[in-house]
């Protein structure tokens, strides 16, 4: 098996990085909004209008 050379090392490194990177932005956007909807559910379910 060939060795690869150091940059496109770099380069492969660089890409899972960033893939990974993105997946936690991702993760972290869908926690977010699903705490923003619970917040909202539960905070017009203590207010009581009529």
């Amino acid at each position: 098996m060939r060795e690869l050379p150091a940059e496109a090392r770099l380069h492969v490194y660089a890409r899972s990085l960033s893939a990974r990177t993105g997946t936690g932005i991702h993760m972290a956007a869908l926690y977010a909004a699903f705490a923003l909807i619970a917040a909202i559910v539960f905070g017009t379910l203590s207010v009581h209008p009529f």
